[in-house]
């Protein structure tokens, strides 16, 4: 009881900090990032691209329409675009399983990122999820397995991979298809290993403390920049606006990352997410926390 007592209490120091820097809440960002109506990846698909096909299943079990994937065509470019799709309203919604995928969705990512590998496209990935569906039938047809072979092919494939985080950005469901050479979140988005109220559950015993945990989890894209975790931070607008920004983006990254030699995209790419989470890179608001974790074999 007493471990977890200075547990709580290192994270009401840590909260109480960045309070004081007069920065929206995090819970706000987490508010914003789950706004019925937000601008999801068919949509920034569609006002982004001067033409777009979408393809359509695993060739293993079926088609998940929580992901979308497909051909679009940038500025004369072919390129592949996969995302999480949450759908615009309550029957799509319903219909895309609130961009929670199964693992024939990460399945179709994967078989569209080697398709894209063979023909030598570059890849851009939106992701907009709070995490892979939890189901039994998820579990049945392998969805850890699906996700962590997602990650190790993504991470050496011989094509420029982009990645915009466009809303949520939770836990194994994001990392599927959020590995890449770049990437960048819009500035109301969120990414984490867990929503706020996992968090809260599990760590502060209480619920009802989401706002809280939010706050100790230094999920917004500015903390997240802060933590070199993202390259950079995309303001939003209207969704014309906001598209025609990531449009910008990857028009501007592909004419550089496409003339790179593909041994030196996988060797940077690899070295970018193997320092992610190196406590060197972590600021000193994160060390009580560190310490106190370092000091508990397991919070009971």
């Amino acid at each position: 009881m007493d471990r977890l007592q200075d547990t709580v209490g290192a994270m009401e120091k840590i909260i109480d900090s960045d309070r004081e820097a007069k920065h929206p809440s995090a819970w706000e960002y987490v508010l914003r990032s789950r706004k019925a109506g937000r601008p999801g990846a068919k949509t920034f698909i569609d006002l982004i691209c001067d033409s777009f096909m979408e393809l359509h299943g695993d060739r293993v079990y079926g088609d998940d329409p929580a992901m979308i994937g497909g051909i679009g065509i940038v500025d004369g470019r072919a390129v592949t675009f996969i995302g999480n799709r949450k759908g615009a309203n309550l029957k799509e919604n319903v219909l895309c399983n609130y961009g929670m995928s199964n693992p024939e969705g990460y399945r179709k990512a994967l078989r569209l990122a080697k398709q894209a590998e063979k023909f030598s496209r570059p890849i851009v990935c939106f992701i907009d999820t709070p995490g892979a569906y939890p189901g039994v039938g998820a579990e049945e047809r392998g969805i850890g397995e699906a996700i962590a072979r997602n990650l190790k092919v993504f991470s050496t494939l011989k094509v420029p991979i982009l990645v915009f985080i466009i809303g949520e950005g939770g836990s194994g469901g994001a990392l599927g298809i959020g590995v890449g050479d770049k990437l960048y979140m819009l500035e109301s988005a969120v990414y984490s290993v867990i929503t706020p109220e996992g968090f809260a559950s599990i760590l502060l015993r209480d619920p009802s403390r989401a706002e809280e945990a939010a706050e100790a989890m230094k999920m917004t894209s500015r903390h997240l920049k802060e933590f070199n975790v993202i390259h950079d931070i995309i303001e939003e607008g209207s969704a014309e606006e906001t598209a025609l920004r990531i449009r910008k983006i990857i028009i501007r990254d592909l004419d550089v990352l496409c003339t790179k030699p593909v041994s030196h995209l996988v060797r940077y790419r690899i070295r970018k997410i193997r320092g992610i989470g190196e406590v060197a890179n972590l600021k000193a608001w994160w060390r009580p926390l560190l310490e106190v974790f370092a000091k508990t074999e397991t919070l009971r």
